[in-house]
């Protein structure tokens, strides 16, 4: 009997190659003639069942990548609110409770021994869901990208709260929140880079006055607060567009804008619009143009100033000072 070629031999034991492909290119060679006899005629070994591979989960999308695996550019807030803690779990809510039996709390209002508990005992303040609201709706969860600057939250803790009182936070959107993470509340997460927290009366003591033969001292400040509570109660600002995040930090770094309004309420006239866009002069960079007008009370003519932000990354700044606007037909 003639020996089968060495050919033959790897078809009948596949797997010493160690993959399918390469038995079935054997398995395409012309057969040797054969030389056997009757009792021996048939169809030569073949290969066997090939056994299927462990199957392949499919590919979870990224929530963060855009089309061809790129990462999707990042959200920033630059938001105005107030942020006040919660308890997440009823754990969290008893552990604080033994805290403040055992803390020195007499004579303390309960907001005061929140503040108090809080400052004494820094593994609550991690363990706490700290909740910012804008116009009075639950907006964001908040949390510090360093542990180390857990303080800042304790700092938005007033002895005595008052409805004036603002927090700026400046950071960074993620995820929306599972519904355990804050007692079923379902919020998109803000890792902040940074909180500030005053009040409306300080925010305003603090502009520069304009000159007072301009504007006086009490009229000022009445302008400035109206101006400010505008801004506050825009509709939908949340912070996290870039023109509310212009808008935002006009409304915290620019002091210029207050004596804009209130000299032109020195001349009879009146804040009427406050409208964003992106600049025609936006390259590689987000420009952000923030467009104020301003109608005399009498003969109803409109006036118009801007300013330009950058709102390029995080942080954002000012390019251009406030300045006439005009539309050239």
């Amino acid at each position: 009997m003639q020996e089968p070629e060495s050919g033959e031999q790897l078809l009948t034991n596949p797997s010493a190659n160690g993959n399918g492909a390469a038995v079935v290119a054997l398995s395409t060679r012309p057969p040797s003639p054969p030389d056997v006899g009757p009792a021996q005629a048939g169809p030569g070994p073949g290969p066997g069942p090939v056994a299927p591979g462990p199957m392949q989960p499919a590919p979870v999308p990224c929530p963060t990548c855009g089309t061809g695996g790129s990462a999707m550019p990042p959200s920033y807030v630059y938001a105005l609110g107030r942020i006040e803690p919660r308890f997440p779990r009823i754990s969290v809510e008893k552990e604080f409770a033994q805290a403040t039996g055992r803390a020195e709390t007499a004579n303390l209002t309960d907001r005061q021994a929140l503040q108090r508990v809080l400052q004494k005992n820094r593994y609550l303040v991690r363990q706490m869901c700290w909740v910012m609201t804008v116009a009075g709706l639950e907006t964001y969860i908040v949390a510090p990208r360093d542990p180390a600057d857990s303080q800042l939250l304790v700092e938005t803790l007033r002895p005595n709260p008052r409805p004036g009182d603002v927090d700026l936070v400046v950071g960074m959107r993620g995820p929306i929140a599972s519904p355990d993470m804050c007692n079923g509340l379902v919020v998109p997460i803000v890792v902040f880079e940074q909180i500030y927290s005053f009040d409306r009366d300080s925010l305003i003591a603090s502009i520069p006055r304009p000159r007072p033969e301009t504007v006086p001292a009490e009229r000022f400040t009445e302008a400035a607060g109206e101006m400010f509570d505008r801004l506050m109660m825009m509709v939908d600002n949340a912070g996290a567009t870039d023109e509310h995040r212009a808008l935002n930090y006009l409304a915290v770094r620019y002091p210029a804008i207050y004596g804009a309004v209130a000299e032109a309420h020195g001349r009879n006239v009146s804040l009427t619009a406050v409208d964003c866009r992106l600049s025609p002069v936006s390259g590689v960079r987000k420009i952000v143009e923030v467009i104020v007008s301003f109608t005399h009370r009498t003969t109803d003519v409109v006036e118009k100033q801007f300013m330009r932000v950058d709102v390029t990354e995080q942080f954002p700044f000012l390019v251009t000072k406030m300045s006439p606007y005009f539309v050239w037909m």
